[in-house]
């Protein structure tokens, strides 16, 4: 993405047991995680098969879970100034979950909640000497990179208000659903990056659900199983044509999957 202001730039996966989470993700998704760097032993990092970063891995402590902190995936979306940005998201009807602070070498990032209460980081990235574009989404077929990002909302007209006015998304036609009610797509610098429903009456909060691509659904579905996952949802087909599946990994955060048969 060209435009920082409404591109998904990375993405976490908050775990009690990282050493556990790098043991399945590894396996599953063909990555190298990392438990820790540096002098932190906290915060470590996602790295596809091709050498991309994708994101990072953050330890859950007992103070954290004590706090209502859960396993789970959470994405960063990019803005120009995250204290200008918490200002304009406070005043449409989102919290703030985590006050701005500067990460060394990355850039400065805020946690939120939307207007429906789904959480998501925002960030104003200052990539280090060298450092490029974001490579953690990509749109077309690329394992280990997440390739979609799907809204769960509790209001979905209040959400979609909300993003397309604090991000400009745009808003391409919708998929009808029948009873479940339109499947909206939206974009971002003129390429689709993923889609907002309303929430189904089984999911317990409104959430933000990350796909990352894999060559073959079958093939990972039998991996997840392998290896300690749970397949709660799947294997569908969905247009593409692809297959997606959803799951809790062993520390109990739920992922998406997406690619072929």
């Amino acid at each position: 993405m060209t435009t920082v202001q409404g591109s998904w730039l990375w993405y976490d996966l908050m775990s009690p047991d990282p050493e556990g989470s790098k043991a399945f993700y590894d396996t599953v998704l063909g990555w190298t995680m990392t438990t820790g760097h540096g002098e932190s032993t906290d915060y470590g990092f996602i790295t596809a098969a091709d050498g991309a970063m994708v994101g990072g891995l953050l330890r859950l402590t007992s103070d954290m879970t004590d706090h209502g902190a859960r396993p789970c995936w959470v994405g960063y979306v990019g803005v120009d100034d995250v204290d200008a940005s918490l200002a304009a998201i406070t005043a449409a009807g989102g919290t703030m979950l985590m006050p701005p602070r500067d990460v060394p070498m990355a850039g400065r990032i805020a946690m939120v909640a939307d207007c429906c209460g789904a959480p998501f980081y925002i960030m104003a990235p200052t990539p280090p000497p060298g450092g490029g574009q974001s490579t953690a989404f990509a749109p077309l077929p690329n394992p280990g990179h997440c390739g979609w990002n799907e809204l769960y909302a509790g209001d979905l007209d209040k959400a979609l208000a909300f993003y397309t006015g604090q991000f400009g998304w745009t808003l391409p036609d919708a998929m009808d659903m029948g009873p479940m009610g339109k499947y909206q797509f939206i974009a971002h610098d003129e390429v689709m990056v993923g889609a907002m429903m309303k929430k189904p009456d089984a999911a317990p909060v409104s959430a933000w659900s990350h796909y990352f691509w894999v060559d073959s659904i079958i093939a990972a579905k039998a991996l997840v199983e392998a290896n300690g996952g749970q397949v709660i949802n799947g294997p569908h087909e969905v247009p593409g044509p692809l297959w997606i599946i959803q799951g809790i990994d062993p520390q109990g955060a739920m992922f998406s999957l997406t690619g072929g048969e």
